[in-house]
């Protein structure tokens, strides 16, 4: 644990979100209950909009695939006149409490919550979370010709959301990309050299700032460099974890080759 020379090689810094620039509880006790919350206020609101019927109709369609689970839930169809507006608003909320339960990751599902998150960050009821050390740091990076760019696991929709509705304002501008899991998952190897390619770099040019121990081991045998960063609320590393990869605890612990 301590300050971390960034190694000469290194002109580009990979960044995860939860855990690393943000916190893990933003997405579980921000992002999900906000859906919870203000599902059926929000078909309400919408229900006459495209996109919304876009969004139920998958939904039921979604609905059809699980009737088989147990617990499953039914939405019934409004607009063939066998359910009132009211039933199928509650069956589509029933369906999504239902889902989200279950940890869900189905398209429906993540298709209507990225719109109801879409609609959160525009309106102000909910800004994107970063840690204080964050922005400071990268600004330096950015000052000393590094490029930074993300990788997550969530779209890079919901990352530009998250970071350009900011409690520090819009941050999109200090990015020079993002990426998540359709350059591949954050645990396979090929996925880093796959970001290297497209940035025109070679993975040792990149490090990468994880908290996901996997994450990190995936991409140091792809030849990216690796810091694990420990902040309140992170999974606790081993001993041996702790030996083998270089930790931090804040971004401003990261020394730059022209720092040293």
């Amino acid at each position: 644990m301590g300050r971390l020379a960034v190694p000469p090689t290194v002109t580009a810094f990979l960044l995860d979100i939860e855990g690393t620039t943000t916190p893990i509880t933003f997405v579980k006790d921000v992002l999900f209950p906000y859906i919870k919350d203000n599902v059926k206020e929000y078909l309400h609101k919408h229900w006459e909009e495209e996109q919304c019927q876009e969004d139920v109709s998958q939904l039921q369609k979604q609905a059809e695939i699980d009737a088989h689970l147990d617990g499953f839930v039914p939405i019934p169809s409004f607009s063939d006149g066998t359910a009132d507006l009211q039933t199928v608003v509650q069956a589509v909320v029933d369906n999504v409490h239902w889902q989200m339960s279950l940890d869900r990751k189905t398209t429906a599902l993540k298709q209507l919550q990225g719109h109801m998150w879409k609609s959160a960050y525009v309106s102000a009821q909910v800004k994107g979370e970063v840690y204080e050390d964050v922005v400071p740091a990268i600004r330096k990076w950015r000052e000393a010709g590094m490029k930074v760019y993300i990788y997550s696991s969530g779209s890079i929709e919901a990352q530009k959301l998250l970071f350009g509705y900011s409690i520090e304002g819009d941050l999109l501008k200090l990015f020079d990309g993002h990426f998540d899991t359709t350059i591949g998952h954050k645990v396979e190897s090929e996925s880093y050299r796959n970001i290297a390619k497209c940035i025109k770099c070679s993975p040792e040019n990149i490090l990468f700032l994880t908290d996901i121990i996997k994450e990190a081991k995936a991409a140091e045998e792809a030849g990216a460099h690796v810091a694990v960063v420990t902040r309140p609320g992170n999974a606790a590393l081993t001993d041996e974890e702790k030996s083998k990869y270089h930790i931090i605890a804040s971004f401003s612990e990261i020394a730059l080759p022209t720092t040293q």
